[in-house]
């Protein structure tokens, strides 16, 4: 059996980070004032997630999907690559107007890639944080290719605020960007492939305009799609006492929420399952003994482990992701 995994952060620094990753969520970042992304669980090319302690101290997540992938997946997987990424974002400036692929388009542009659905939970937003998500309804590819050429493309796109606590699901093929003063968590498809539909007009850190992909963008974004909304969590009953919500339940993960001080019991189920503390500090209780995690900080539970127990020590609060039965 795999016991409980735990990774180094893979801090990203990039032009519109900042430093809440590490004075907000504790993560290594230094001196660093351009920390963006904290990648806590990734398989992605070179991109890769480190064992912290135990057994398997010094893997890396591809090592383990390699030589365990039934222990790690499920015995009824035919995944690869680990199918999940988790992280965080400190947006200190606005990220790009961008489009994600879905995974028939992706793999026209890098065969061995996938699409990225992606959701967000909404950890801090400083007053006035805006979030860019979909089309106004109506819009066509002919509105798109005109407000480019025009330099109106905020004329088509739903904007609105963010509020912590919010959560939303960013399908392939919406148009969407993270406004500055959010910091977030994301769950998402094991991906990196974007392209960006217009960037603010800025230079990069070299003092040129980073590089547009109008032509790519528009060609995935899905025009069927209207404004994305905050999700409505859905209760969910007999897990525990401490209140349970669903998040997202799509086709490629399902996201709970748990919040409360009572213990769970964590039961696999030929499933994998991944613990993002929000709030509070949890003990981790296994066979093998206890571990403290605080806000920040994650866990991978493979689908073999043994049956395992999450403390709550006070209120605390935590997302579980796993990926849907029909997606193994």
């Amino acid at each position: 059996m795999l016991p409980p995994l735990r990774f180094v952060p893979l801090i990203k620094r990039l032009r519109w980070g900042g430093t809440r990753l590490g004075h907000s969520l504790g993560k290594p970042i230094g001196t660093a004032t351009d920390a963006a992304e904290s990648w806590e669980v990734a398989d992605h090319g070179t991109d890769q997630s480190v064992v912290v302690s135990g057994p398997f101290a010094g893997w890396t997540l591809a090592q383990i999907m390699s030589q365990h992938p039934t222990e790690l997946l499920g015995k009824h997987s035919t995944q690869t690559t680990f199918p999940l990424l988790v992280k965080f974002l400190d947006a200190h400036d606005r990220l790009s107007l961008q489009v994600h692929p879905n995974d028939q388009q992706a793999r026209r542009y890098t065969r061995t890639e996938h699409g990225k659905t992606e959701a967000w939970l909404i950890l801090e937003a400083l007053p006035g944080s805006l979030i860019y998500a979909g089309l106004k309804a109506g819009t066509s590819l002919s509105d798109l290719q005109r407000a480019v050429q025009a330099g109106r493309l905020l004329d088509f796109v739903h904007v609105f605020e963010a509020h912590p606590g919010d959560s939303y699901l960013i399908p392939a093929g919406t148009v969407h960007a993270v406004g500055e003063g959010v910091l977030l968590a994301e769950i998402q498809q094991t991906s990196d492939i974007t392209f960006r539909l217009y960037d603010w007009d800025r230079a990069g850190t070299d003092g040129l305009p980073r590089q547009l992909h109008v032509r790519e963008a528009l060609e995935c974004v899905d025009f069927t799609r209207g404004p994305i909304l905050p999700l409505r969590p859905r209760p969910i009953s007999g897990i525990s006492s401490n209140r349970v919500e669903e998040i997202v339940a799509g086709e490629h993960f399902v996201i709970r929420r748990h919040q409360g001080h009572q213990p769970w019991d964590v039961e696999a189920r030929d499933r994998f399952r991944i613990y993002v503390v929000l709030e509070g500090q949890v003990d981790l209780i296994t066979p093998a003994g206890t571990e403290s995690l605080v806000r920040g900080e994650t866990v991978l539970i493979p689908a073999d482990s043994d049956k395992c127990r999450m403390s709550p020590q006070g209120e605390a609060t935590l997302l579980e992701t796993f990926v849907p039965q029909a997606a193994v």
